[in-house]
């Protein structure tokens, strides 16, 4: 696993740029194997029912995270992933950017053109870097497609123990994923020049992180996601990738539960919130329309898969996530060895807590210890307890 130290920089667009040059080729390559990029987002991307809502995306998370969108821009074109060709867009959408620029430039109405220009210009940009860190918001609202021979999306099944007593304060979690995610991830470890730095687990081509890190505040997260039903989500709100780079840079934990609760969220996420200082973790469950439950950890050790625990929010029954509960909860959970072995438990079959394909993957297992305090990286079984990545908070 790859740590690339970045900063301090002249701007956000900058550090995206680096990180993006860095890892290019991983980029592309994370790209070419993502199969519901290439067989159901990109397709979607140009029909006419996607345009209004990957436009309100795009609007609404650029105006809330100017900063994170210059970044995420940066990283584009840093990456050098070649802009969508006119095929990839609706029909004639290049001939109409040409006439409306070309007419506003006759007319001398200069300003008009070149706000004309940057907006076509943005809208083209690395569409597919735009679609994968929009993955989940545009995903929900996607038809369904009965009976088609495509991929299905997965859920990314994570799985979390949490527990905070007079002997030990952890949070273990595992990062699971499409195995389209394997090799493709790396460690962002930057330094902003405002006294601030974070470390940050990065999915290839995504803005850190939406996984799991920690900052030079004493604050870290990892993240779960959570399946509110369909009426229960709104299209176009901020994405889960900005609010989770915004939290790299909480200054506290009240900090970090102000972003998390004013964030006008999509869909559904679950935060587990991690305060060094104050020995301290938060289970912070979010729906749209500004809904949130909070949950504070204590000497019950807490397990969550992707299921809502304690937000009363209608939600879509996953059989993956209810059955991972029900073996955590049937499974030691007295220590570290046993919370690593429950992690690292394959007894079911069908629905492994650690999983290894053939969709789902898990990719590392990361161990916050808030009395080191470090962060350690495990790849491989837990159970076996090898850490490849260590680092003190």
């Amino acid at each position: 696993m790859e740590i690339f130290e970045v900063g301090p920089c002249n701007s956000s667009y900058e550090m995206g740029y680096l990180i993006g040059e860095r890892f290019s080729s991983l980029i592309k390559s994370r790209l070419a194997a993502d199969l519901i990029l290439q067989t159901q987002l990109r397709p979607y991307a140009k029909t006419h029912l996607a345009e209004p809502l990957i436009d309100s995306l795009t609007e609404n998370n650029r105006s809330k995270f100017p900063r994170y969108w210059d970044e995420l821009v940066g990283i584009a074109e840093g990456s050098g992933v070649p802009v969508l060709d006119v095929q990839d867009h609706e029909p004639g959408f290049a001939l109409y950017a040409c006439v409306i620029f070309s007419y506003c430039c006759r007319i001398a109405l200069f300003w008009v053109a070149y706000e004309v220009f940057l907006f076509f210009f943005f809208y083209s940009l690395n569409v597919q870097i735009i679609l994968i860190n929009f993955r989940k918001e545009i995903l929900a609202f996607m038809p369904k497609n009965e009976g088609a021979n495509i991929p299905e999306d997965t859920p990314d099944d994570c799985s979390t123990i949490l527990v905070v007593s007079r002997s030990m304060a952890i949070a273990a979690h595992n990062e699971d994923a499409n195995i389209a995610l394997v090799g493709h991830t790396y460690l962002i470890q930057a330094n902003l020049g405002n006294g601030l730095s974070f470390t940050a687990y990065t999915y290839a081509g995504e803005l850190p992180s939406c996984a799991f890190g920690f900052n030079s505040h004493g604050l870290a997260f990892t993240l779960n996601s959570v399946p509110p039903r369909e009426d229960e989500i709104v299209a176009g709100g901020i994405g889960r990738n900005f609010i989770s780079r915004d939290l790299l840079e909480a200054t506290s934990s009240s900090d970090a539960l102000k972003k998390i609760q004013s964030s006008e969220v999509s869909i559904g996420h679950s935060y587990n919130l991690i305060d060094i200082s104050k020995r301290n973790i938060l289970n912070i469950e979010t729906a749209s329309r500004n809904r949130f439950s909070v949950y504070e950890v204590y000497a019950t050790p807490f397990f969550h898969a992707n299921m809502y625990l304690h937000l009363q929010v209608p939600q879509i029954q996953d059989e993956n996530s209810s059955s991972r509960q029900k073996r955590a909860a049937a499974l030691p959970q007295e220590s570290k060895e046993d919370f690593l072995s429950l992690l690292g438990d394959i007894d079911d079959k069908r629905y492994p807590i650690y999983m290894s394909g053939p969709t789902l993957y898990t990719l590392c297992t990361a161990v916050f210890d808030l009395d080191g305090p470090t962060l350690s990286i495990i790849e491989g079984n837990p159970k076996e307890g090898k850490v490849t990545r260590s680092f003190h908070m």
